[in-house]
């Protein structure tokens, strides 16, 4: 159950950080940084650092380039801990 929730939401913020970058580059409304903040730290850390590398966007953004890695080490660190 965990895992269909995980592959769902990782698959999600991936796809915001895609649909963030895409509006960037057309000057369009953009995705707020909280926004794509929270929903890495609601599960979806490994989406948002793929999409970070794969899309781009927010690399140059310090805050970005620490949390995220961060969130993916404890995020995994807590999947391995409650599926063992």
């Amino acid at each position: 159950m965990i895992g269909i929730y995980l592959a769902i939401w990782n698959s999600w913020t991936f796809i915001l950080f895609g649909i963030d970058k895409y509006k960037a580059c057309h000057h369009r409304f953009r995705i707020s940084e909280n926004t794509l903040l929270i929903h890495a730290c609601l599960g979806g850390a490994v989406g948002g650092f793929l999409g970070m590398l794969v899309f781009r966007h927010k690399t140059r953004h310090l805050k970005f380039c620490l949390i995220m890695p961060l969130l993916v080490l404890i995020q995994v660190f807590f999947l391995c801990f409650f599926l063992k």
